[in-house]
């Protein structure tokens, strides 16, 4: 537990995402009792334990859903002869059969650094912007716009990040290409309609793609008839938390079925890249969560 614990703060003193699963009920026959916590990283590497072959993959699953929009859950793994669903409203459940009839309720906390602000520039709204952000508990950081593009292009920066510029020179045209070119979640340009509008063509004209110009939002900030530089940045600030809360989960979130299959025995969802068990068939390779699958199956397919 402590050496958990320990990991779990050295992620957070360091900035990475991971989730915290802790189990926190049981219906015996389980062998992970309540107490019993893994922490996931955003790789899917597990510290930790919370049930076997069949509980792992789920938790895994779930904690990278979790990771990916910031949300807690509660899963159920429900056993054999356990009641059907409805338990616990709120609850996302699995079933669990590849053991007696155990039944494991386990939460899922994902614990992620506090969200990147980048501000390219200078000026009234800038300095108000990284006021107001601050004390929404967002990670300020003022860049030139070739470091902005190098923050970016860390491993798993860029799509959880927000960059705001506001060079208020022609600079603000080569920023928005450095910045384009990444991957960050929310790009947008402090101008009035005209200016900001001149930009887009112009960087239209120097080739940036029409889907990385879609991105952009110029002029920056919610339409709320902010005049005044305070006012400004708070209609930036609320336009980013817009989009932080709104946006969709990426692609490889969307389609996790890719990377599993489904235990033909007990209707499992199993990690292809990690599954010990499989059998090969005249349909192709089938997977197992546990070795008791793959002998059941394996059994089956001789009686046919």
């Amino acid at each position: 537990m402590n050496e958990l614990l320990a990991l779990a703060a050295d992620l957070q003193r360091r900035g990475e995402p991971f989730a915290l699963a802790t189990v926190v009920r049981c219906e015996p026959p389980t062998s992970a009792k309540p107490g019993a916590k893994a922490l996931v990283r955003a790789d899917g590497t597990v510290s930790g334990w919370v049930g076997g072959a069949c509980a792992e993959p789920v938790v895994v699953r779930e904690a990278l859903a979790a990771i990916e929009d910031g949300r807690p859950r509660l899963i159920g793994l429900i056993g054999e002869g356990a009641r059907g669903p409805g338990r616990t409203a709120g609850t996302v459940e699995y079933p669990m059969t590849c053991h007696s009839g155990g039944t494991l309720e386990i939460y899922v906390e994902p614990c992620l650094p506090h969200p990147m602000l980048i501000l390219v520039g200078h000026g009234p709204v800038i300095e108000a912007l990284a006021t107001f952000a601050r004390a929404a508990e967002y990670s300020v950081l003022t860049l030139g716009a070739e470091e902005a593009a190098a923050a970016l292009d860390r491993p798993g920066v860029a799509r959880h990040a927000s960059v705001v510029v506001a060079t208020h020179a022609d600079s603000d045209e080569d920023a928005l290409q450095r910045i384009l070119a990444t991957d960050a979640g929310y790009v947008s340009l402090v101008a009035s309609r005209r200016r900001a509008a001149g930009i887009v063509e112009r960087l239209r004209e120097a080739g940036v793609p029409l889907e990385r110009l879609a991105r952009l939002k110029a002029p920056a900030g919610l339409d709320i008839g902010a005049v005044s530089p305070n006012e400004i940045a708070v209609s930036i600030l609320a336009e980013i938390i817009q989009h932080r809360r709104t946006a969709k989960p990426s692609l490889a979130m969307e389609t996790p079925a890719a990377q599993t299959a489904i235990d033909p025995i007990c209707g499992m969802s199993v990690d292809v890249a990690a599954a010990e068990h499989r059998s090969e068939t005249a349909a192709g390779l089938v997977y197992f969560c546990c070795r008791s699958c793959k002998v059941t199956f394996d059994r089956q397919a001789a009686r046919a």
